[in-house]
């Protein structure tokens, strides 16, 4: 099976003073290869490690780790991805903050997560509630910069111009792709 050996972001992201341009840079040549008909597993592991580090945290700041949960459909590869990579970006006490979280929807039995998982998010919900994790606000550690830090020194980043992005994956592809 042929893979993605590298990160590849664009030259506009890497020169940015926006830290999380060269992370959107990331998701959004992910997000193009997997519309085109890539599938993870041909991508490069540690590109995805900051796509799911970077959901996982919008998720969280979005809605609390019940969102998260929610709208990853608490899926055990997923989850398992997030841990490596925050371990690998050196998010410390997001990686404990983390782990305890997961033990806590591990109180749930399936039928409850199953539950959850099927109900209405907003409204009454005293499933959602008990997957509320607040400390994760007022940990001193931000997921982000730590994440942009991480790509933009990594070993196997690429540094290409947009149209050399395209070219990239249309090679790859082995198809021309709208632009």
């Amino acid at each position: 099976m042929k893979k993605v050996e590298k990160i590849i972001v664009s030259d506009n992201a890497f020169k940015s003073d926006d830290a999380y341009a060269i992370i959107q840079s990331n998701i959004s040549f992910l997000s193009l290869l997997l519309e085109e008909g890539a599938t993870q597993e041909q991508l490069n592991e540690d590109a995805l490690l900051s796509y799911y580090v970077d959901y996982y945290d919008s998720q969280y700041k979005n809605g609390n780790f019940s969102q998260f949960v929610w709208n990853s459909g608490w899926n055990s590869k997923v989850n398992e991805l997030i841990e490596k990579g925050l371990t690998e970006i050196g998010a410390v006490k997001h990686l404990e903050h983390f782990r305890n979280m997961i033990g806590k929807a591990g109180e749930f039995t399936e039928d409850e997560m199953n539950t959850f998982l099927e109900s209405e998010y907003f409204g009454t919900n005293p499933l959602r509630d008990r997957l509320r994790g607040d400390e994760f606000f007022a940990l001193d550690e931000k997921i982000m910069p730590l994440n942009s830090k991480w790509i933009r020194n990594h070993h196997k980043l690429q540094v290409l111009s947009i149209d050399e992005m395209y070219d990239f994956a249309e090679e790859f592809l082995g198809k021309e792709i709208e632009r």
